[in-house]
């Protein structure tokens, strides 16, 4: 019930006379949506280091649009392709740690320490993990025109008896496109040719007009081709069927039974940022994927958004780091 004029007068006068020092402190106090719009005074770059059209993208454009859509003010895409996504963590690595860029970096640059000597930046030392966005898991595809196998089995086959005739697209050298598909083979004792790209876009994009035979590629930047039919997809690298893609069978059941690899995507700030503003940050992010618009366009991306923020998201990061590093020594590869 309202409170009757005169006592509510009184508490208006009341909270008018609080001290400086008091109100202060209620203002510390506040939430982070509090913090976020006291933040956001100018446009807030998302650098994504790969081109656009390829899985990052998939996720960062609905999702920092619906950031957008929240609170009123801009977070814009930067895409900055190169290096096997090694380049934009760079220039991201060297932005001013006020709040106003962050960067969405992916899998590969937990494979970029191992396969690149040279790195001029250092993910666990140069940024602040803010959060994981989502998690998919890789799918085995190829161009129906020019790879008659229907199922991994049939695929299998076709390659042990065309080796090195077979060739397959990836993001770049070091990636987790290129690492999928060197795992595969060492698992699966094949030879396949492999092609870099500047980026999953760019290799998807010449799979679905014929250039090349296959790919191992994050489900998410693949989905649309596979629905209407340009790819095909022939297993998913999973233990459980992705989300979405229920019909695609498991890799394991196909004659890889080892075979498990995911493709995920995060957001992290500049090391120095105030942690004020990585904390609101990652408010919005779990306000925008618990919306029903952003978690049914991830099921129909294949993908799920496991919970790991902050610390949590960080000990992720260097556990997939020691993996992949394993995977990279067995392969034997090193880019200068």
């Amino acid at each position: 019930m309202p409170l009757p004029v005169a006592p509510r007068r009184r508490v208006l006068a009341a909270l008018a006379a609080l001290t400086p020092a008091l109100t202060a402190a209620l203002t510390a106090a506040l939430p982070t949506p509090g913090w976020a719009q006291a933040w956001l005074a100018k446009p807030v770059t998302i650098v994504v280091p790969f081109p656009a059209g390829g899985g990052t993208d998939a996720f960062a454009r609905p999702l920092f649009a619906t950031l957008t859509k929240n609170t009123g003010k801009q977070f814009i895409i930067d895409n900055k392709g190169g290096a096997g996504g090694t380049l934009g963590a760079g220039l991201a690595s060297r932005a001013a740690p006020d709040g106003y860029t962050f960067f969405m970096g992916a899998v590969h640059h937990a494979i970029a320490p191992a396969v690149y000597p040279k790195l001029d930046y250092n993910l666990q030392a140069d940024f602040v993990p803010v959060g994981l966005i989502a998690s998919v898991p890789q799918v085995i595809v190829v161009n129906p025109q020019r790879v008659a196998a229907n199922t991994l089995p049939e695929l299998l086959e076709h390659l042990r008896k065309n080796p090195g005739k077979v060739n397959f697209g990836s993001a770049g050298n070091g990636t987790s496109h290129h690492l999928a598909g060197e795992l595969f083979k060492l698992q699966t004792k094949t030879f396949i040719t492999h092609i870099p790209y500047r980026g999953a876009g760019p290799a998807l994009q010449d799979l679905a007009a014929g250039q090349v035979d296959l790919m191992f590629d994050g489900l998410g930047s693949s989905a649309t081709h596979i629905k209407s039919g340009r790819i095909k997809a022939l297993a998913v690298a999973a233990d459980k069927p992705a989300p979405g893609f229920g019909q695609v069978p498991l890799a394991k059941d196909g004659g890889a039974p080892n075979y498990l690899v995911s493709t995920w995507y995060g957001l992290w700030a500049p090391k120095n940022t105030p942690k004020e503003i990585v904390a609101a940050m990652a408010a919005e992010m779990k306000k925008a994927l618990a919306s029903e618009e952003l978690k049914a366009l991830w099921t129909g991306l294949g993908a799920e958004t496991p919970n790991l923020w902050g610390d949590d998201f960080g000990k992720f990061v260097g556990a997939e780091t020691r993996r992949w590093g394993e995977v990279v020594r067995a392969a034997h590869i090193k880019l200068d």
